[in-house]
């Protein structure tokens, strides 16, 4: 490193902070193959263990159980020990369970397993929540939020036709075992490669941390204790509306990680593995619209849009794309069905780009994580509902169309919510602390690393 005294030349930031989103986006595309492999292998699983569609429903939706039960816990956990161990010890959990599946004997193993998934994954978006506000300056939050989790739906496309493939070769059981070894490499390099504050990382020099610090409205770092007490959230209208626009967003999106496949198995009488393929294109259409819609949140924010204008607005636009999925029982080609369901599952991202972003635009300090966790507790009780509505639907009418309207229209709710019940997009500041609080601290030579 040159010395400063002697060159004028500004110091080039380092890429830590880089490296760090990459990681992220790879813990969700993993989290979402574990997550989303067993509804390649529902038509298998329900002939060998002799599962009605109601029955598979509660086994798809017991997932959801633990995992809505333990987000809280997880950002707590995740906010108090760091997000290095946090993290590490979520990915390995939910890698064990997710291989442990193959040892299934029946319903009730299958729902024992799917809880133990649950309770892992749920340290997933707590924890690259709180690593978002801690180490991106708030012009970055929305393409780095669109990115990590646009790995939801690149990790569901990449398990459709993996999982088919695997299973047309080695049975439904090798599926597991090998999808479950991803996560345990994955802890290891993130084991590695991360710390919890840009200040402590080696390879973080003064320039980008003044980068990431000065960029920040509130200074965020695990030496900081939160502001004010857990429960106080819910007095504020904006946590409110981030759970519940949140909740109809993912009762849309769990429709196409639980019963898609099966829907299109059943409803167009596709082959396994052309199903898988057919089902995969729609999620990594929506990979690329997640990523686009980040990075356009930061353009038009950085163009001078206030915060609040650039978030409702592609929070709206993309729940009403994908309430489009409630036309799919007027359409009959399975060409066309695929296109409508392709825009339909990209309006869901193109809103979650913005849905991950909004803890860290509103969290009071060091309680982004809990933030999320608690935004993700509550939207993933349509985890819970979903999946059973959908197969009760299913086996009193025998057809998916009324199962497709209902998600439709919680989409509809969706954005209506975001338009009216979302106010101001801003930090929550307690009164008390609201004054001189909220100053970076000063950066000093010790944070040159290189």
């Amino acid at each position: 490193m040159n010395d400063v005294s002697t060159d004028s030349r500004p110091e080039k930031k380092t890429g830590a902070r880089v490296i760090i989103a990459f990681l992220m986006w790879a813990a969700v595309t993993i989290n979402y193959i574990d997550r989303t492999n067993i509804a390649v292998a529902v038509p298998l699983m329900s002939k060998d263990f002799h599962l009605s569609p109601a029955i598979m429903g509660v086994v798809l939706s017991a997932f959801f159980w633990s995992y809505v039960l333990f987000q809280i816990p997880a950002g707590w956990v995740a906010d108090k020990i760091g997000q290095r161990i946090g993290f590490a010890l979520s990915v390995g959990w939910w890698s064990l369970a997710t291989a442990a599946t193959a040892l299934a004997r029946g319903a009730a193993s299958l729902v024992g397993l799917r809880i133990a998934l649950g309770i892992g994954e749920a340290g997933a978006y707590p924890c690259a929540t709180g690593v978002t506000a801690k180490w991106f300056p708030d012009r970055e939050r929305g393409r780095v939020s669109g990115l990590f989790d646009s790995g939801s739906k690149l990790g569901a496309a990449i398990s459709l036709p993996a999982t088919a493939w695997l299973i047309s070769l080695f049975g439904w059981k090798a599926s597991f075992i090998i999808s479950g070894g991803l996560g345990l490499v994955w802890s290891a390099v993130w084991w590695v490669c991360h710390r919890d504050d840009p200040e402590k990382h080696p390879r973080v020099n003064l320039a980008e941390l003044q980068y990431i610090r000065q960029g920040q409205v509130l200074h965020r770092g695990s030496e900081n204790a939160p502001p004010m007490k857990r429960y106080e959230l819910l007095r504020y209208r904006n946590i409110w509306a981030m759970c519940l626009g949140f909740f109809m967003l993912n009762y849309h999106a769990y429709f196409f990680i639980t019963w898609f496949p099966t829907y299109l198995v059943k409803e167009h009488h596709l082959p396994l593995v052309k199903m898988g393929f057919l089902a995969s294109i729609p999620l990594f259409v929506a990979t690329f619209a997640e990523c686009v819609a980040g990075w356009f949140s930061d353009m038009l924010y950085s163009r001078g849009w206030s915060l609040t204008a650039v978030r409702k607005t592609i929070l709206a636009t993309g729940m009403m794309l994908a309430a489009s999925i409630a036309l799919a029982p007027l359409v009959h080609s399975l060409a066309w069905i695929i296109v409508l369901m392709t825009v339909s599952k990209s309006g869901g991202p193109i809103a979650a780009s913005q849905v991950w972003s909004l803890p860290g635009d509103v969290a009071p300090k060091n309680m982004a994580s809990f933030v999320g966790a608690l935004q993700n507790s509550v939207s993933n009780m349509a985890g819970v509902v979903g999946p059973i509505v959908t197969g009760i639907i299913l086996q009193v009418t025998g057809s998916f169309s009324k199962a497709l309207i209902v998600v439709g229209a919680a989409t509809t709710l969706g954005a209506l919510n975001y338009l009216l019940l979302l106010g101001k997009v801003e930090p929550i500041r307690p009164k008390e602390l609201a004054v001189g609080a909220d100053k970076p601290p000063t950066l000093t030579a010790q944070n040159q690393g290189g």
